[in-house]
């Protein structure tokens, strides 16, 4: 009996994991992402989809920094195909500057909708359309029960959906299933090297839904999240809602 009921718990818990976009990887499927070390914050070790992803930004730089980071994870969604929506009020991406992040702005769909309170709807209509790919929604506020809105739309067309939220002075609960913070930081030159180097980002991830929060510096080089540098633990201070 013992046993059984135990058998019945394991289940539920993976059948809530894949509800929430949490799905175990296929036998000798390869980690699609390549986030290293940030992975095992993951159940299963791989990065969910199928979800909303919650990033937050406090500054223009940080969201600059937020829209790099999300465009090394459109490339990846946009190999299987399909397109990628993204959506705002206030739109600043510069669109050839994707190319830097392995996108081509061709497979991009720019939706500017001119009344900040209509990108939620907009974004909930998109995720619901089972061709499309990913969809970035920009907007400044999210309540609790809008975020379950598009939880239950991705939900059942399994599109991975990211809402960057920008100036945000206080985090309230939502029901995304990851939230993320990233901030730019100093890139590093070989020595001797004059130029730019490549982009590199402080990406600390808040909340994640069975998994395991942490910090890390992250590297985007040769269109991939290649170096990932030690992680640092997380003040406990930093853990939202």
């Amino acid at each position: 009996m013992k046993t059984l009921k135990e058998e019945i718990i394991g289940k539920l818990r993976q059948d809530i994991l894949r509800w929430e976009g949490f799905r175990p990887r296929k036998p000798g499927e390869s980690d699609s992402f390549g986030l290293g070390p940030i992975e095992s914050a993951f159940p299963n070790g791989d990065f969910p989809t199928g979800a909303i992803h919650e990033f937050i930004s406090s500054c223009p730089e940080d969201t600059a920094a937020t829209g790099g980071f999300i465009a090394g994870l459109v490339q990846k969604l946009l190999s299987g195909g399909g397109a990628c929506l993204w959506i705002s009020y206030t739109r600043r991406i510069y669109p050839p500057a994707l190319k830097l992040f392995g996108v081509d702005p061709d497979r991009v769909i720019f939706v500017d909708v001119p009344v900040q309170k209509d990108v939620l709807w907009v974004t909930e209509e998109a995720l619901k359309c089972e061709g499309v790919a990913t969809v970035i929604c920009e907007t400044k506020d999210l309540s609790f029960t809008e975020s379950q809105r598009l939880q239950l739309a991705v939900e059942k067309s399994h599109v991975t959906g990211f809402v960057l939220r920008k100036d945000v002075k206080k985090v309230n609960t939502t029901a995304c299933v990851t939230r993320w913070q990233v901030r730019p930081v100093r890139s590093q030159l070989k020595r001797g090297m004059p130029g730019v180097g490549h982009p590199r980002w402080q990406v600390e991830l808040l909340k994640v839904k069975n998994g395991k929060p942490g910090n890390w510096i992250v590297e985007w080089k040769m269109q991939n999240f290649q170096a990932i540098i030690t992680p640092q633990i997380p003040e406990p201070a930093r853990q939202y809602a």
